[in-house]
C-alpha cells in the first residue's frame, strides 16, 4: 500500500466520527448544550452549536483533504480539550476510556499534521499541499 493510500484511509477513519458527531449535535442542541452546562462551561448553547458546525465542517474538510495540516492541529486541539474537559475523572473508569480514547485520536491528528494529507487530496489537486515538516 503507498503512503498516499494509507493517509487517505487515517484521514476517512479519523474524519468518520467527527462528521457524524458533529451532525448528530444539529438534532441534539439542548441536549449537547445540557452536557456542557454539567461541567460548568458558561454560554453552552452557543458552544453546542460552534462545537456541531466545528466537528462536522472540520471532519469534512479532514475527509476531503482540504487544508488538512491546519484541521488536523485544529481537531487535535479540540480532542485534547474535549478529552480534558468532559472525560479525565480518575474514579471512572469509563470516563477514562473515553478519556484515553481522545488522546489517542488526538495523537493521530498530530501525525496527520506532520505528514500533511498526501497526494490523494484536495490539498494536492489545488497544489497547496506540502511536503512533511522536518
Amino acid at each position: 500500500m503507498t503512503n498516499s493510500v494509507l493517509l487517505l484511509a487515517a484521514r476517512i477513519l479519523l474524519a468518520f466520527i467527527f462528521i457524524l458527531s458533529g451532525w448528530g449535535k444539529f438534532f441534539a442542541i439542548e441536549g449537547t448544550a445540557g452536557y456542557i452546562s454539567s461541567v460548568g462551561l458558561p454560554a453552552a448553547t452557543l458552544l453546542a452549536w460552534a462545537a456541531a458546525i466545528f466537528e462536522l465542517v472540520a471532519g469534512l474538510a479532514l475527509l476531503v483533504g482540504f487544508r488538512t495540516r491546519e484541521t488536523a492541529w485544529a481537531l487535535a486541539a479540540f480532542t485534547l480539550f474535549a478529552g480534558f474537559v468532559f472525560h479525565f475523572q480518575p474514579s471512572d473508569q469509563m470516563q477514562m476510556i473515553s478519556f484515553m480514547k481522545n488522546l489517542a485520536i488526538a495523537g493521530g491528528f498530530l501525525a496527520l499534521g506532520q505528514t500533511g494529507a498526501g497526494s490523494l487530496s484536495l490539498d494536492a489537486r489545488l497544489g497547496t499541499a506540502r511536503p512533511a515538516l522536518a
